[in-house]
């Protein structure tokens, strides 16, 4: 069996869809958007691309037809044996689509569309729609985790603006991707591994990274340090626990940066008697940076605590916007059951001691990668036109009485620049302005390749 096999990528009910279009029916155009939420206007397009490579770019083989003709009548529904067969024979595979996009990394306001797809082959138009399974769940959740990131990245930079000489260094090393064993499966674990990596440089999702090197041609797009779980350290026993931080300190210090997970006892007597006092004068002649994590305790109140007790301990430095830097030898990252909410509390809390933001990082684990779902933006796949035997287009939409906010659009998209950013438009009435949906995929082939860097700049 082919678990990869395109043609059983859907949902059941759409094997039934070639039969029930309009007779003379020649094309199917569909549109990708976030309707979004009133606190949720705005979304990050990113991950197309790395659904265009690795699976669309397979061929589908006559294997793969007999296969799912045998798994979809037994499942109680109608095959489209000529259509898919017409696809392997005439087209070797390879599905006779034009898919438009803006480009990976955009920043769109709801409501207007980042993907139209439509099929190429008069005699597939059944196909347009039959691919919404795929190609939606393909959007909607990495550009859900870049957008969600990006949000976060919006209440970090004030901060750091206010109280940090150099932000724009600092920024990208800020939130830290703990999200790997938190996700649902290898792949989410990419994807949305990925997408983070958009916005941040910090990451322990290794899959995030290989993603981005695969998908996207970055070398390197996230970077980690040596760090210790509490297994490591508890393994030394409560008695030797000053030991377990010592070993830390002659293992990696010599003037690189490394974390030590230190509330496996007692965060107070951790921080305040070994690292503030029996570690304190080796870890700062040994040029290394100990970044400490508290893994317990309120996700507020504790990480403050902790910096103004390294404050106390080791010292710090006003910087010249007037707030406290820590001595180089000591810095905090707070990955304890933290929220969007949080990294704002905590942060203003800081401020309001004269605390700099760069002492602080922040981790997240399944809120980064799992605590999102296609409501979170609203997204959705829908037909928006019909093309008949003469090559006319008709428009196709919905307009529920009952609920407006699932009205769809009507007529072929276009994307273009209005007074307010990129706005939705009808095709037929692009005139000479820019349309930004571009074509991305044409039968089989990429025609658009985006680098790491370039979606990076601009999802700024």
């Amino acid at each position: 069996m082919n678990l990869t096999n395109l043609i059983l990528n859907t949902d059941s009910y759409k094997f039934s869809h070639f039969l029930q279009y309009p007779p003379g029916t020649r094309g199917i155009s569909a549109y990708i958007e976030a309707r979004g939420q009133v606190d949720q206007p705005d979304v990050v397009f990113f991950g197309l691309q790395m659904f265009l490579k690795e699976y669309l770019s397979q061929p589908l083989t006559m294997a793969d037809v007999d296969e799912a003709e045998a798994i979809v009548l037994a499942h109680g529904l109608p095959f489209n044996r000529a259509g898919w067969e017409r696809i392997v024979t005439v087209f070797g595979g390879l599905l006779p689509l034009e898919i438009q996009a803006v480009p990976e990394g955009t920043l769109l306001r709801r409501g207007v569309p980042m993907v139209q797809v439509v099929n190429t082959d008069p005699q597939s138009a059944w196909l347009t729609t039959f691919v919404e399974t795929a190609l939606l769940r393909a959007v909607w959740y990495p550009s859900s985790v870049a957008s969600n990131v990006r949000k976060i990245k919006q209440i970090i930079r004030p901060f750091l603006d206010k109280t940090c000489d150099d932000p724009e260094s600092v920024l990208p090393f800020r939130l830290h991707d703990f999200g790997a064993r938190g996700a649902g499966s290898l792949e989410q674990a990419g994807l949305g591994g990925a997408a983070h990596l958009v916005h941040f440089m910090g990451t322990d999702t290794m899959t995030g990274v290989l993603y981005a090197r695969r998908y996207y041609g970055a070398p390197m797009a996230g970077f980690s340090i040596p760090a210790s779980e509490h297994s490591t350290m508890t393994a030394w026993g409560i008695e030797r626990e000053p030991e377990a931080y010592d070993h830390m300190i002659d293992t990696f210090a010599k003037g690189g940066t490394f974390a030590v997970v230190s509330d496996s006892y007692d965060i107070d007597y951790a921080v305040s008697e070994i690292w503030g006092k029996q570690l304190r004068e080796k870890l700062k002649a040994s040029g290394g940076t100990v970044i400490i994590r508290p893994d317990s305790g309120d996700p507020i109140e504790t990480p403050v605590h902790v910096i103004k007790q390294l404050d106390y301990h080791f010292g710090s430095k006003l910087n010249a916007k007037g707030y406290k830097v820590l001595d180089r030898s000591v810095r905090v990252i707070q990955g304890d059951g933290i929220s969007t909410s949080d990294i704002s509390l905590i942060l203003g809390r800081m401020e309001a001691f004269g605390l700099s933001a760069e002492n602080i990082a922040f981790g997240m684990g399944s809120a980064l990668l799992q605590k999102v779902n296609r409501d979170t933006y609203s997204f959705a796949m829908k037909a928006n036109a019909r093309r008949d035997e003469e090559g006319n287009w008709h428009d196709v939409y919905k307009r529920p009485a009952t609920m407006n906010l699932k009205a769809s659009k009507a007529g072929r998209q276009a994307v273009v620049k209005g007074l307010s950013g990129l706005e939705a438009a009808r095709l037929d009435e692009l005139g000479d302005r820019r349309n930004y949906l571009s074509t991305v995929w044409k039968d089989g082939v990429l025609l658009k390749d985006w680098s790491f860097d370039e979606i990076r700049l601009r999802a700024r």
